[in-house]
């Protein structure tokens, strides 16, 4: 549960920080997962109070429908992971037929505040989330779309910094606090709006704020026909383009779904995909029927590919089938638009797995000159640039990377100690990898061989062995043959330390 800008709760041995993702005990950092950070910070928030179950499943899954289990789970772990109190009694409560509650005392600290990020050299901007003012809940999607392809279309004009999607998103629901939000992002412009869609009309109120100094710079309200939705979208950047580099330029075109259907299914698939399997299935669902509906409309085909992806992820490595899916609905959508710079990653991601090095090293670069902005595809080009030996280049590009996404999935934070390790940073990777939101299955590899490289052997095997829960089957063999590897000694590197660690040969 992310607060921009909020505090520090102490209580007993215990600091949680929910902005950094982060708990200590007396000091020493505790390994807590993403749900259940979320579900201590709804605690700690409102000591002694009364939690209800639904208020609990959707602090810890937002915007996802969970069986009730699952929070009956997660409410176990944490009990377990904070054990007794001072006195033998427990931290959380049951309340019968109800739900839980926080029952000691809470003390709030200051907020240990961020380093304001420096302010590119190019105008910079954020692209707030555009709230849906509508009545009905289900036009949720379509502000969200709204403010995605706003993001896109920006982030592909030359000249302009553009915070991407993840750490926008971050502000969904909040407080607008214009300074305190441009401070975090390190961008000077924000832009914020609204959205509501009826009878066959949208109206979009937008304004563009100078967040140094406070101005409006540009405000405009449109009302059109929805058939015109996407005229708007390009009309409301080429507005915003002019009144940051001071002449009206006109996004390069894009290739746009011809069924608005099809749109809203992907924009809602595209929220699914990065939580849990079943939601990653049931996104592939939302995509296949968006694919049937507009069989042109390349972003679908390109989170198809994805999904997949993903699924190799869930499943603890690339299986013949899901690999040879992707790749195809990858080139899918470049064939559809080969402007489009995220579909060039995904393909130049998964020709690396193809060991198409040649290939993917020029669809990498395409996708850069397509659009600069595009967070994801440098910390993609991070993976595969250590994997290939070049640990240094590798360090740069996912560091890029957390800067035009400083609020990221929690992939990047992988990348990242992935990087560290092979840089021979194994106290900075340690750190990276527990704060690494998931911090389960693919980071706990990479913990391990840290630990083991820093003679830490016994919090080392720990690893592993939660490790090897998640991913009975791994072997390094398996594991080294299937990495997209071109580089013996990194190769030889990460071998080391998994053996060290007692991962199975």
């Amino acid at each position: 549960m992310r607060r921009m800008q909020g505090s520090r709760f102490a209580f007993g041995p215990f600091v949680l920080d929910p902005d950094a993702g982060t708990l200590l005990r007396n000091d020493d950092p505790v390994a807590i997962g993403h749900r259940g950070l979320r579900l201590l910070a709804a605690f700690v928030g409102r000591p002694g109070e009364i939690l209800g179950k639904a208020e609990l499943m959707d602090a810890a899954w937002p915007g996802t429908a969970v069986e009730e289990g699952n929070l009956t789970v997660q409410i176990a772990q944490l009990r377990k992971l904070l054990g007794p109190a001072a006195d033998g009694g427990e931290w959380i409560s049951t309340v019968p037929r109800v739900g839980y509650r926080f029952t000691r005392a809470i003390e709030q600290l200051g907020g240990a505040k961020r380093k304001p990020l420096p302010l590119p050299s190019k105008p910079s901007i954020a692209v707030l989330p555009f709230v849906n003012v509508s009545n009905d809940p289900e036009q949720e999607s379509f502000a969200d779309g709204l403010t995605e392809d706003l993001i896109t279309d920006l982030s592909r004009i030359s000249g302009v910094f553009v915070i991407a999607r993840n750490s926008a998103f971050a502000y969904k629901g909040k407080p607008m606090d214009v300074r305190g939000i441009a401070e975090d992002l390190g961008v000077r412009y924000l832009l914020e709006g609204s959205a509501r869609r009826a009878a066959g009309r949208v109206r979009i109120n937008a304004q563009l704020v100078d967040a140094v100094s406070g101005d409006h710079l540009w405000t405009e309200r449109f009302d059109r026909s929805l058939e015109d939705i996407f005229a708007v979208q390009d009309e409301v950047t080429g507005k915003i383009v002019e009144a940051l580099l001071g002449r009206l330029r006109a996004p390069p075109p894009r290739h746009r779904p011809k069924n608005l259907e099809a749109y809203d299914l992907c924009v809602r698939a595209r929220k699914l995909m990065d939580d849990t399997p079943q939601a990653a299935r049931e996104a592939h669902l939302m995509l296949t029927r968006a694919v049937s509906l507009d069989p042109d409309y390349a972003e679908a085909y390109r989170w198809l590919a994805m999904n997949h992806w993903m699924g190799w992820v869930h499943s603890g490595g690339p299986t013949e089938p899901g690999r040879s899916a992707a790749l195809e609905l990858a080139r899918k959508a470049v064939a559809i638009d080969p402007h489009d710079a995220g579909s060039r990653w995904i393909l130049a991601y998964l020709l690396a797995y193809e060991r198409s090095f040649v290939e993917a090293d020029q669809e990498f670069a395409t996708a850069i000159e397509l659009d600069p902005n595009e967070a994801d595809t440098w910390a993609a080009l991070s993976d595969i640039a250590v994997l290939a030996g070049r640990v240094e280049e590798g360090l740069e590009h996912i560091c890029k990377a957390f800067r035009l996404n400083p609020f990221p999935a929690s992939w990047y934070y992988l990348t990242l100690g992935q990087a560290q390790y092979a840089a021979g940073q194994y106290e900075a990777a340690v750190e990276t990898l527990r704060r690494d939101e998931t911090y389960r299955t693919s980071s706990r590899r990479f913990l391990a061989a840290s630990l083991a490289q820093l003679g830490r052997l016994d919090e080392a095997h720990a690893e592993v062995e939660l490790f090897l829960v998640g991913n009975p089957n791994f072997t390094i063999h398996h594991w080294a043959t299937t990495e997209p590897f071109r580089d013996a000694a990194t190769l030889a590197h990460f071998v080391d330390g998994y053996r060290k660690a007692g991962l199975p040969e």
